[in-house]
């Protein structure tokens, strides 16, 4: 029985052990390579032929979406199966709009990446169908800065704007500047109304 070939693109080791060490144990497949940067994964794809690259969404020197993209676009037999944390982002819509066929989260088990890998080595596309919608659409989602994510989380647990100053060491004003930038971004009008979006976009996890 011919196995699955595999490329794993993650840049961090570890991540790579685990899931090489997962993978092998399986019957019918067969890690070939791994790539510690999106350049290196592009590389190896092209030099292995693999039938699966698992890529990380962030990776270094080019990015998970980009190197989607350039895997595609070199007419790659190759098919790609994202690994990431960010279910709603915009690279993660680029990737699926430049050709990825699956999503694995990462907080996801590891029998459903198995599955997954499995599935679109036979041809299925295994991408939540609300993704699938955006990447369609091309409607980005929104996409706030760490400290604009770390406001509104202090938001979400009733923090006054005094509190959200002394704890992130900024001014009143400051905090005041933050939340109207949140709230123009994802369109909301108060602090109870950005929650409820932030909720409803998977911007927060309460």
């Amino acid at each position: 029985m011919k196995k699955i070939t595999i490329l794993i693109a993650d840049d961090h080791s570890l991540m790579r052990m685990g899931l090489k060490a997962m993978l092998d144990v399986q019957g019918d497949m067969k890690v070939v390579g791994e790539a510690s940067n999106g350049r290196e994964a592009v590389r190896l794809a092209g030099e292995l032929a693999p039938d699966i690259v698992i890529m990380d969404l962030m990776m270094p020197e080019l990015d998970g979406a980009e190197a989607v993209q350039r895997i595609v676009s070199a007419k790659s037999d190759a098919k790609i199966v994202i690994l990431t944390s960010f279910g709603g982002s915009a690279a993660l819509l680029r990737a699926i709009q430049h050709g990825a066929r699956g999503v694995q989260m990462k907080e996801d088990s590891e029998e459903r990446l198995v599955d997954i890998v499995r599935r679109v080595a036979s041809g299925e596309n295994c991408i939540p169908e609300n993704l699938l919608s955006l990447a369609k659409s091309r409607i980005e989602p929104v996409e706030l800065t760490r400290k604009q994510s770390d406001i509104l989380h202090s938001v979400s647990r009733g923090l006054t704007n005094k509190d959200i100053a002394r704890l992130f060491g900024i001014t009143e004003t400051g905090v005041q500047k933050h939340l109207k930038l949140i709230f123009a971004k994802i369109g909301a009008a108060n602090r109870s109304e950005a929650i409820a979006i932030a909720l409803k976009k998977q911007l927060l996890k309460l």
